[in-house]
């Protein structure tokens, strides 16, 4: 029976640990500098294959002993990998029609990681051995307290299309459609003569002179998911049969979207996340914030673990910004604000070789004597002192829809325009959320919806019959609904609804679209409300026609001018809106006002730059403020905090940079279920 966290005192601090890379002189500085920094959990052998099985079904323990062994000596927890995200040399050799061939046909070589068809028979058979063999032996060390099965699925490859995995795809269409004459119907194979009459012709959905039947690649992106899952939970089973510590894997929530995150957080006991700012993007504390909320979603409102962050400049985009003083802390707490109860980092140790010697680390090559250390150390203080959030649960008021099935499909070629962006819609209108100091869940639209004031849709192009009634549901028993354009086009085989584009909304909405009016590149309209504001929009319009809603506002001018560009439906004891055009964060404050009426929610007036998210307990409220500004504010939070140990006096002030944990008395809370 497995536990539902780790058996870990305190917040859940340190990071990946790769003593194997290290001489075995420097392990004993290692966990010293670990208790120094208040390091309590590390995760090891993550990449370890080729050390822990050198030979086929021959296995060395005896390094890995003795570090669990080191580590566990010195009252730190470990989180055990399982290394199936690199394979060794002599599974490539022994093994070559196992590599990933991509949709281009090149083959792809040793030398790297996560190189391995997903549907290869003989790695299946080697990743259960090798997590089979772990879990027998070290079922019972007092030091692991959780096992890490394998590391960040679908990166840096997920499609793969060899033999191996052409024969699997073969088994699950039969499986899915069950004749092919079901299959060809549901595909429309009808166009351009692709009609099938036997399952051995049906290949990959690999280059071709033109655009491939986007359900056959709807369908590929939903097998390849299936896949990874399968592989995943071949090793979970074999750890199981051995050891009864809680398993997990780290998802990548707003960075990689080729794995349906829903899907996976049934599989696992605790939900962990690598999270890495995008350093392009000057508020990528914006991005963070999805990251977190979309994890803490996926795991039902339950804590989870940031597995991975970096403490500083990471190794592996255009340009590596490092982060500034302060920032990592910054950094940190937001995640524990939104639900982390773990704050993991890769990696304890800078590596002096390979492909990540410029990632930084927890102890950098510049030793302890450096800023970043010092932040590592005061932040270790830092959670330690905050250690009463633990279990607490953050509530929401307001859903966004986040549906990783209709991303694959919008993501496909030959849309009405290359702009269309499913990624800037959810960041758009989550931006504008966070700047007005709403904290949000995700949600899929199958999902029971009643709990929430307010349903955002910032783009649902694949939407089911079901779920377009549930939506229409939840406005009708008195939710709110707002949804952007280019939602509801199409089923989930990625054909036009019967009725036409948005039909399965109309009822709730009370408009449908007659058709799309995408802009050319660089052009832009303007939007005018009922009450004279004026909004830019640009790159899409869209040709509605109004059954039964209200306009709110109107084009001003473009391909649409003088037509409705936002409406707003009531519908049974709820409203609907409707916004046909692309809006940024800023133009959707006036939107937005009249929704937040609608839905009954008043955010809170809050300094810009400023977020706040509320953790509650059993009788205890957490209010983690975090400035994101060089301008010290004061903030209306009364209690004690934490992070300082101060009264606040009723009223906060927050230094430029600075996050603050303020505990207050809430005798009338108790944890909230999800």
């Amino acid at each position: 029976m497995t536990t539902p966290w780790p058996a870990i005192d305190g917040i859940a601090y340190g990071g990946d640990y790769n003593p194997d890379q290290w001489p075995r002189a420097v392990w004993d500085e290692d966990v010293a500098l670990m208790r120094r920094a208040g390091v309590n959990l590390v995760s090891v052998g993550i990449f370890s294959w080729g050390k822990l099985e050198p030979s086929p079904g021959r296995f060395d323990f005896a390094w890995l002993d003795e570090i669990l062994d080191l580590l566990h000596g010195n009252g730190i927890a470990v989180d055990l990998g399982t290394p199936t995200a690199a394979p060794p040399a002599w599974f490539f050799a022994d093994h070559p029609d196992s590599r990933v061939i991509t949709r281009d046909g090149t083959v792809m070589g040793f030398g790297s990681r996560g190189m391995v068809s997903h549907s290869s028979p003989a790695y299946r058979d080697a990743i259960v051995r090798v997590a089979g063999a772990l879990a027998e032996r070290y079922a019972d060390h007092p030091a692991v307290v959780l096992w890490h099965i394998h590391n960040e699925y679908g990166t840096p490859v997920s499609e793969d299309y060899s033999r191996h995995s052409v024969t699997a795809w073969r088994s699950w269409l039969r499986a899915r459609y069950g004749t092919l004459d079901q299959l060809n119907e549901l595909w429309g194979t009808a166009v351009w003569g692709q009609t099938y009459h036997s399952w051995e012709h049906i290949g990959a959905p690999a280059a071709a002179p033109s655009v491939v039947n986007p359900t056959m690649r709807l369908d590929w992106a939903r097998f390849t998911d299936h896949q990874l899952r399968e592989c995943f939970s071949l090793e979970r089973d074999a750890i199981r049969r051995h050891a009864t510590q809680p398993v997990t894997t780290n998802f990548m929530a707003n960075q990689h979207w080729g794995t349906d995150l829903w899907e996976w957080a049934k599989l696992v006991d605790v939900v962990a996340d690598d999270h890495y700012l995008t350093a392009a993007d000057r508020e990528a504390h914006i991005g963070l914030a999805i990251a977190a909320d979309l994890s803490r979603s996926v795991a039902g409102g339950k804590p989870w673990m940031l597995m991975e962050h970096s403490t500083s400049a990471v190794n592996w985009q255009p340009r590596n910004v490092a982060k500034r003083p302060g920032e990592m802390a910054r950094n940190s707490l937001t995640h524990v604000a939104r639900g982390a109860d773990a704050v993991m980092f890769f990696q304890w140790r800078a590596a002096r070789y390979g492909q990540e010697k410029f990632h930084s680390a927890m102890l950098p090559h510049a030793g302890v004597d450096s800023r970043v250390f010092r932040e590592v150390v005061d932040l270790g203080a830092t959670l330690q002192r905050i250690d009463a959030v633990r279990g607490s649960r953050v509530e929401a008021e307001v859903a966004v829809l986040c549906d990783f099935e209709s991303f694959w499909a919008q993501d496909l070629e030959w849309r009405p325009s290359e702009d269309l962006d499913y990624r800037q819609q959810l960041r758009a209108y989550y931006e504008r959320l966070w700047r007005d100091n709403v904290t949000v869940d995700f949600a899929l639209p199958s999902h029971d919806l009643s709990r929430y004031r307010l349903v955002v849709i910032p783009s649902q192009y694949l939407l089911r019959a079901d779920d377009a009634a549930n939506l229409t549901r939840y406005v009708e028993a008195g939710g709110t609904l707002l949804v952007s354009y280019f939602s509801a086009v199409v089923d989930e085989y990625d054909a036009v609804h019967r009725g036409g584009f948005l039909a399965p909304l109309e009822p709730a909405l009370g408009v449908w679209v007659e058709e799309f009016l995408p802009l050319r590149e660089g052009d832009s309209m303007t939007v005018v409300t009922g009450d004279g504001a004026s909004l830019a929009a640009d790159m899409w319009a869209e040709d509605l026609v109004v059954t039964g809603a209200d306009v709110v506002a109107t084009y001003e001018d473009g391909p649409a001018a003088g037509k409705p560009a936002i409406t707003r439906h009531r519908h049974g004891a709820g409203h609907a809106w409707y916004v046909s055009t692309r809006l940024d964060a800023d133009a959707l404050r006036q939107v937005m006002r009249r929704v937040y009426d609608d839905a009954g929610l008043a955010p809170a007036a809050l300094p810009d730059g400023v977020e706040v998210v509320a953790r509650r307990g059993a009788g205890e409220t957490f209010t983690v403020a975090v400035n994101h500004t060089d301008q010290a504010v004061d903030l209306p939070f009364p209690g004690t905090d934490l992070v300082t140990g101060h009264d606040t006096g009723g009223s906060l002030r927050l230094a430029g940079g600075a996050v603050a944990v303020v505990r207050a008395d809430d005798p009338d809370r108790s944890i909230p279920e999800h």
